[in-house]
């Protein structure tokens, strides 16, 4: 029912490996521009291609599973940390999970609740702090290892300890993989390749940090 657009004229193009940072105001499109790589909406104008494949020509089971997408609110489920962090495989590896753990700054905690990686959390992960549920969030990702990461404002609840853990969690996963930042703070977006300026569904400028910094208002 809106009266304009989500998106207009938006023409961008991510490479593989690369990651970009996506940054404006909120209602400015970015989660949305995300949001079509893995078909949560289609275009009605023009196409998104990935590796030169319109997603609409794709199964869409296999085109989610090349998408690991960490929201702003992390969905745990009622159950243990190995299976929130196993979610969805029909043969969870135990040491792949401890490792993807590790590798999201999360077995600390784990291993602090009685029951460690079997113990049972409350529904909704209601037992974790926030900054806790997003690193076991990440540390899902991390286990399902697909080659398009998005981060849609994972560290925007968390506090500064937990947010340090986050970003570097990221910056280490995301080499070699094509990742894809939306976030407000600049502490988490500054070691982007590339920073995508949107406002009102459109892509005003992109560039480095510095360059942005000179010439965009």
């Amino acid at each position: 029912g809106a009266g304009k657009p989500a998106l207009r004229e938006v023409s961008l193009t991510i490479e593989k490996g690369e990651t970009i940072a996506i940054v404006g105001p909120n209602g400015s499109g970015k989660t949305t521009l995300a949001g079509m790589i893995p078909r949560f909406f289609d275009p009605q104008g023009g196409e998104v291609l990935v590796d030169g494949i319109d997603v609409r020509r794709a199964a869409l089971k296999s085109l989610r599973g090349q998408v690991s997408w960490v929201s702003q609110e992390a969905v745990i489920f009622a159950g243990t940390p190995l299976a929130n962090i196993t979610y969805g495989d029909a043969y969870p590896d135990r040491d792949r999970a401890i490792d993807a753990a590790k590798r999201a700054y999360a077995d600390e905690f784990i291993r602090g609740i009685p029951g460690g990686f079997d113990a049972i959390l409350g529904e909704r992960g209601t037992t974790l702090s926030g900054g806790q549920r997003q690193r076991l969030a990440i540390a899902r990702a991390i286990y399902r290892d697909a080659p398009i990461l998005i981060f849609d404002e994972a560290t925007s609840q968390v506090d500064s300890e937990s947010e340090q853990k986050i970003q570097a969690a990221i910056r280490d996963f995301a080499v070699g993989r094509t990742t894809i930042v939306i976030a407000h703070r600049l502490s988490t977006i500054q070691h982007a390749a590339r920073i995508v300026v949107m406002d009102e569904g459109r892509v005003l400028d992109m560039g480095t940090h510095g360059e942005l910094f000179k010439r965009c208002p």
